[in-house]
């Protein structure tokens, strides 16, 4: 085969390097060079001429489109298409069909910034650039280049038209904006050099955009002929920076903008399209640029008008460009650019550089061995997990803190905050008031001027404004409105609460804020997606730290690189399962095992709740509060946790009590309670006990000895309303006496102990919440009350609930026909501990599974949580021990532990530093150091009757554990 000496070797290597690949060997580069010669030399000239023209065509336009287009492949040769508005499967067909007609495979290309969803609907949208350039991990944004090539090329596209590097420094242009990474061109340069990086390895070309550069200006070049006014020293320093940078890390392609640089082009008011200075003086020469140069579209305003049809094209090719961008006309073109080549004024080695160029491409972007697109499970494909899982990534690197007066952010101390919501913009910011109402209790507040506002804000301490506008696109509108300036400066400026602002928009809209002084906290979100609305709350409470830091100058106070670093309280934060190592699609076996349960009729409805790594990737409910009801489990709903109250309320207070000695694990009954002394249990310890090793009774049936001889309550013993000397509420109308207490005490103490020495039992949480009240003088209820429920904002977790909750959101456990006679809802199942008024050492709590949660994550974290420690990781490590094993007891102190023989407490497959506990109501709940997990389950399988073990038989909460740690990724 004959081999044109004229054609740039050099340009094998060159664009090796630019699809970012291992270096070619010399057989590569012979084949590839032997077919780019053999596709040049098989063509005619209007075939040659035709590869420089690439079209347009959207998806969603009629046939008659198509035709056109088929029209320009078959009879003049066209070298691509780009791809406007519509949908993948619709682009995908018709890339099959062109692709089909055309003699040379087309270069397929489409604007793809952030993304597919740039143009195509049912397609992933990626961060905007002004989001990305607030990271400071760059891998981050190589990891999304990656992703949007991959979506390309699974597409069918070869050539994205992307990364936009324009520095933005002119906060009012109308084009670029978010599209841009910023006005720092450092920072332009790295983000845009990490891109192209992840698009090379996906197998997709690079386009940096828009040479010389767009960020300058205030015109749209759509409309008019952008002026870029900087001087040569400003626009090698700033403008043209990026693009060197990009150029040598092998930037695959070119596109030059339609812009006045008088600095550049001596020709006044000359497009630099259309210049041959800037094109192949400053690109090609100047800048040592060999790739692959597009021109900006030819049907756009700024250089459609500045020559008739045709001759646009013919001056954009002699300037330098190698394809030219949907032309008004391609006939014209083609036939001005013949008539120039058989007049001579192109000559043959430049018409064969840029055919040739665009042969290397096709070649590169694996056009030599084409395929046509497999259009089965294309949605799929394109809207994988694994894209939430770098976007949200990224998000979480880009929120930026810009003010932290007084270290008020992240919030701590939530037993001391009265919180308020308001909301501005004109788009939903119900994501994010959902989120913060997680981790405290948050009132959304409206009104409709500053008075009301000011009224109702009064009685709060920290006011949240959060500022919502559009999230469709990086061109929707950002500013303020002048009411909301109003209300913002008088919202701040009230002396009874510290104000925080989080921006879910353009970082430009800072600038209308005259005066930042009476803001205290100040959080740029930058888009108001829901990650975006969910990291952003998760930043003000300290569930994820905040690394961001702003990419352009938002405000005179706030110049560019501006941002305080925070970080995270160890609160738990939410997240999609793979991002912790989970795969979602095993974690449906979790739906299908808890809906048969429901189906079996093991319990009305239920709550379970996944957390890995410290974030919570699965929290459902399921059915409905009775079998009955119309209304379905929410998470809000809370569960009688029965002897979940155990780990969760009275362990922790005993823990406490040994780190400031109060309590010892080898003190005995009698040092807990003097009166014992004369009893067989004086010399149990408190080791014992907790491990369940102490050979007392399993429970006593107290309630029984209070019933007459109908099996009533008796009046001896209880009252339909409160009186004196009857103040222990039972339930509904039934009240028992304030000296049934001493008889519960009496009575425990003349039990004996049980011959067997592993027995599990309740009757040892009476003894120490007896012991802990009296130590501190204070009930068990106020007393978790103050340790953990209120610092850690477990706004849903309490004894006796219908003093803080309505009755609808406390799911009945039974109906009792054996003692109360009622529907149990509101008061604590357990009979003994509702005969000590609703709070027991054993029972008695209530709760929903994400409190529940938050406890145990305090445990996995070594008593930590939310900034504050509770207890220390001594603490947990020595009650989380199992110190009778040797005698086949399973159990830590207080703490269940993974069964020591086949069957057990769990599903046998989590690790034996693992624990937890179950409860008779249904309710079950695990942490696992090992694997970071935890695991609840909350039920009310005791209703309508608690002789309904199909729940305990089954297996079905240790099944679901099994199904958890077989959804863990290798």
């Amino acid at each position: 085969m004959r081999i044109n000496l004229y054609f740039p070797i050099f340009l094998l290597v060159l664009l090796s390097v630019n699809a970012q690949k291992s270096p070619l060997t010399a057989k590569d580069s012979l084949l590839q060079l032997s077919w780019v010669e053999a596709k040049y030399d098989s063509m005619s000239l209007e075939e040659r001429v035709g590869q420089l023209f690439m079209v347009s065509i959207a998806s969603n336009q009629d046939k008659s489109a198509a035709n056109r287009i088929k029209e320009l492949i078959k009879n003049h040769h066209i070298g691509g298409i780009v791809f406007l508005p519509g949908g993948p499967g619709r682009q995908a067909n018709l890339t099959n069909e062109f692709q089909s007609e055309s003699k040379t495979p087309l270069l397929i290309a489409l604007d793809a910034e952030w993304g597919l969803a740039m143009r195509l609907d049912s397609t992933y949208a990626f961060p905007w650039n002004m989001t990305l350039g607030a990271i400071q991990d760059s891998s981050i944004i190589e990891k999304i280049g990656f992703q949007v090539g991959k979506h390309a090329k699974r597409l069918g596209v070869h050539i994205n038209f992307a990364p936009d590097i324009d520095v933005n420094n002119n906060p009012n242009n109308p084009i670029i904006g978010n599209r841009s990474f910023g006005e720092d061109p450092l920072n332009v340069a790295q983000k845009g050099v990490a891109f192209i990086k992840g698009m090379a390895k996906a197998g997709v070309l690079s386009c940096g955009k828009h040479f010389p550069g767009h960020g300058d200006t205030a015109t749209d070049s759509h409309k008019a002929l952008p002026v870029i006014n900087s001087t040569r020293q400003q626009l090698d320093s700033i403008e043209l920076y990026p693009f060197q940078r990009l150029i040598d890390s092998g930037l695959s392609s070119v596109m030059v903008a339609h812009l006045d640089v008088p600095n550049l082009e001596i020709i006044d008011g000359l497009p630099s399209t259309l210049s041959e200075q800037i094109i192949s003086g400053v690109l090609k020469e100047e800048m040592g640029f060999e790739g692959l140069i597009f021109t900006d579209a030819l049907n756009m305003k700024a250089v459609s008008q500045f020559a008739p049809e045709g001759e646009v094209e013919l001056e954009a090719f002699k300037a330098g460009n190698d394809m030219l961008l949907m032309p008004e006309n391609v006939l014209k073109a083609k036939e001005k650019l013949i008539e120039a080549y058989t007049k001579g004024i192109i000559s043959e080695n430049r018409l064969s550089h840029s055919v040739k160029k665009i042969l290397m491409a096709k070649y590169k972007a694996g056009l030599d061995n084409y395929e046509p697109i497999d259009l089965e499970n294309l949605h799929e494909d394109l809207n994988g997990v694994e894209n939430d899982v770098i976007y949200e990534k990224a998000i979480e690197n880009a929120i930026t803190v810009v003010k932290n007066n007084f270290s008020l952010l992240p919030v701590k101390k939530l037993e001391n905050k009265k919180i308020a919501y308001v909301q501005f913009g004109d788009d939903s910011g119900e994501t994010f008031f959902k989120t913060m109402t997680k981790y405290a209790n948050v009132t959304h507040i409206k009104a409709m001027d500053a008075a009301g506002y000011k009224k109702k804000l009064a009685d709060f301490n920290l006011v949240v404004i959060g500022f919502h506008k559009s999230n469709k696109s990086p061109w929707k509108a950002y500013k303020f409105s002048k009411n909301e300036l109003f209300w913002l400066h008088e919202i701040a400026n009230l002396r009874t609460s510290n104000t925080i602002l989080s921006v879910f928009a353009k970082p430009y809209a800072l600038l209308d804020v005259l005066d930042f002084r009476t803001i205290d906290g100040l959080i740029m979100a930058y888009q108001n997606s829901k990650m975006a609305q969910e990291s952003a709350a998760e930043v003000i409470f300290g569930a994820i730290g905040s690394k961001g830091k702003l990419p352009v100058s938002a405000h005179p106070e706030f110049p560019v690189n501006t941002g305080v670093e925070l970080k995270p309280l160890q609160r738990l934060g939410y997240s999609i399962p793979e991002r912790v190592g989970l795969s979602s699609s095993r974690l449906a076996m979790v739906d299908t095992l808890v809906n048969a349960g429901l189906d079996s009729l093991m319990f009305p409805g239920a709550q379970v709740l996944i957390a890995k790594k410290g974030k919570v990737v699965y929290n459902k409910s399921f059915g409905k509060p009775t079998y009955d009801s119309k209304e379905k489990i929410k998470g809000e709903h809370i569960y009688d946790l029965a002897s979940l109250t155990k780990i969760l309320s009275t362990l922790p207070l005993i823990m406490k009590m040994e780190e400031e000695g109060k309590i010892a694990l080898n003190d005995t009954f009698k040092d807990l309670i003097p009166q014992y002394d004369s009893t067989e249990l004086k010399d149990v310890t408190v080791l014992k006990a907790l491990s369940h090793y102490g050979r007392l009774p399993a429970w006593i049936a107290f309630y029984i000895d209070t019933l007459s001889k109908s099996r009533k309550p008796s009046n001896q013993f209880y009252r339909n309303a409160p009186t004196d000397g009857f103040s222990y509420k039972v339930a509904d109308n039934l009240y028992l006496t304030d000296t049934y207490k001493d008889s519960i005490y009496n009575r425990i103490g003349r039990q004996s102990l049980k011959s067997n020495r592993y027995r599990y039992s309740d009757v040892a949480y009476y003894i120490f919440k007896k012991y802990i009240e009296d130590t501190y003088n204070e009930p068990l209820d106020k007393l978790i009350q103050e340790f953990l429920i209120n610092p850690m904002g477990l706004d849903h977790t309490t004894f006796n609930p219908l003093e803080k909750f309505p009755k609808e959101a406390i799911i009945p456990s039974e109906e009792d026909n054996y003692y109360r006679y009622q529907t149990v809802q509101g008061y604590v199942h357990d009979m003994g501990a509702a005969m000590q008024g609703g709070v027991g050492g054993h029972a008695g709590l209530f709760s929903n599974a994400m409190d529940v949660a938050k406890i145990m994550q305090m445990y996995l974290q070594g008593g930590v949580y939310g900034g504050k420690r509770f207890l220390t990781d001594r603490t947990i490590k020595k009650f989380n021990t199992c110190y009778f094993c040797h005698k086949d007891v399973r159990r830590g102190v207080g703490f269940d532990k993974p069964q020591l023989k086949e069957s057990g407490p769990t599903c046998g497959c989590v690790s034996r530093k693992s624990f937890g506990h179950s409860g008779f109501t249904g309710t079950y709940t695990w942490a696992d150091p090992d694997e970071e997990l935890v695991y609840v389950f909350l039920s009310n399988r005791t209703y309508p009757s608690s002789s309904n073990t199909l729940l305990i038989k089954s297996g079905l909460r240790t099944r679901i554990q099994q199904a958890i740690y077989d959804s863990i990724i290798n």
